[in-house]
């Protein structure tokens, strides 16, 4: 990391993870397509239910991170026996989480979707769509967790194949249980949540097989399994900003399809599109930033400027470049994409609205995502979660409810370029200024200290 060339090393670092989230993305997006198929208000009923969806999500990452992370320090510590009790108590947070939302699940479905909307055309295809994925919500959490320990003894390409298996599964399985091809029954919104739920559960036992044979350092039985609360402490030191980061996005999506649904039901569904699409795009951003994070931490250690200037230029250039593509596609091609997902007259009319104008924002997102990182691979993880927290929240929301006051509906869509263009400018003199600073003081050190 110290002399290879930043771009061929960045992309071998970066490709699994890159790989393994545009798969996820991907499936998210055929998912939104087929039940699309079904009736606009089935749509916006997924679209309803998807911030629920980001908490469990929020969950699984949170304690993947800290987990991975754990477990990845002690193994660099040779203490193996401590790594494996890590990876079991990880393992014993799924579960115990899977029991509480699967309680809450079976209750209060209706309950929750209700908190986003009042028409009752939606409450019941959402709530029976939450209370399948909250019921089966240990086909999230497990294969997740997992796939981070399993990150964590530095095997990136098996968690990679674990999310493909689960991806082409569930766009398989997706038109047999939603439409009712051949034996099965029509299921429709019922049906995309129990192909999800399967799938995920493919998944998680490709990794019960993997943990037992793909892993070298990490030795898990439940023969020797006990509750360690120290262990679980030092998994959440890491995984809570990263949990809380997560949940970021299921509080603007909840908040926004609140708005939004106050004017019309197919903004509801054209937010849904939206942000699956979105997603499409961003998750190769991020896992560029799995790649990205590795290369500029280890320079910054051996206080090599020179090359944490060109991996911070690289990974720009990158990151804008993939950002770029979902502008031209949002931009140019909007009625193309939402046909993808429904070809109602009203809804391809709002979502060619939304699309032309959400897509302005696009070529500067890349810019602020690998602020976000950098700051993370400084150390300096306060300084990502408050950029990440103006992007997403801070500034977004409070936009879009006054365009959608002050100006017009049709308008409010302007909120997401304004915000993004505000937020890559604060990212910018922050990062700027932190740089300065790091970079003074490397070039203070005695020249034995650094590169």
């Amino acid at each position: 990391m110290g002399t290879e060339p930043i771009i061929p090393l960045m992309f071998r670092l970066a490709i699994p993870a890159m790989i393994g989230m545009g798969t996820q993305a991907l499936y998210n997006v055929v998912d939104t397509m087929y039940v699309g198929r079904v009736s606009e208000e089935a749509l916006s009923a997924l679209s309803l239910a998807f911030p629920v969806q980001m908490v469990l999500i929020s969950i699984g990452v949170g304690t993947g991170v800290g987990t991975s992370s754990l477990i990845a320090r002690r193994l660099g510590e040779k203490r193996r026996i401590d790594a494996s009790l890590a990876a079991e108590n990880a393992i014993f947070l799924s579960v115990m989480y899977w029991l509480v939302i699967m309680i809450i699940g079976w209750l209060f479905s209706d309950d929750i979707i209700k908190i986003f909307s009042d028409r009752e055309v939606l409450i019941r295809p959402g709530g029976d769509y939450i209370r399948i994925i909250m019921m089966g919500s240990i086909a999230m959490f497990f294969p997740m967790i997992t796939n981070n320990i399993i990150r964590g003894e530095g095997n990136t390409f098996t968690p990679m194949i674990a999310l493909i298996i689960g991806a082409v599964t569930n766009i398989i399985l997706d038109p047999f249980l939603i439409f009712g091809i051949g034996v099965f029954p029509e299921m429709g919104v019922r049906g995309a949540a129990l192909a999800t739920v399967f799938s995920r559960g493919v998944s998680g036992v490709f990794l019960i097989y993997a943990l037992r044979t793909k892993t070298d350092d990490l030795k898990i039985s439940p023969k020797h399994f006990k509750v360690d609360f120290s262990i679980i402490i030092e998994i959440y030191k890491v995984g809570l900003p990263a949990m809380f980061m997560q949940m970021l996005a299921s509080v603007t999506i909840a908040v926004i399809n609140k708005i939004a649904g106050s004017y019309n039901i197919y903004a509801i569904a054209i937010m849904g599109i939206f942000f699956r699409l979105q997603s499409f795009i961003l998750m190769p951003v991020f896992g560029l930033g799995q790649g990205y994070i590795p290369i500029m931490g280890y320079n910054y250690g051996r206080g090599d400027i020179q090359r944490m200037k060109e991996t911070l230029r690289t990974g720009l250039l990158i990151a804008t470049c993939l950002t770029f593509t979902g502008f031209v596609l949002f931009r140019f091609f909007p009625e193309t994409l939402i046909r993808l997902f429904n070809s109602n007259p009203e809804l391809i009319k709002i979502g060619v609205q939304a699309l032309e104008r959400i897509a302005l924002g696009f070529p500067v997102i890349g810019a602020s995502v690998i602020g976000a990182v950098t700051f993370q691979a400084l150390g300096k993880g306060f300084n990502s979660l408050v950029v990440s927290f103006l992007r997403q929240i801070g500034i977004l929301l409070p936009v879009i409810y006054l365009l959608s006051r002050v100006w017009t509906f049709e308008n409010m869509w302007y909120a997401f370029p304004i915000s993004e263009y505000i937020d890559v400018v604060v990212m910018y003199i922050w990062l700027s200024f932190t740089l300065k600073k790091i970079f003074k003081t490397i070039r203070s050190l005695p020249e034995k200290e650094s590169v």
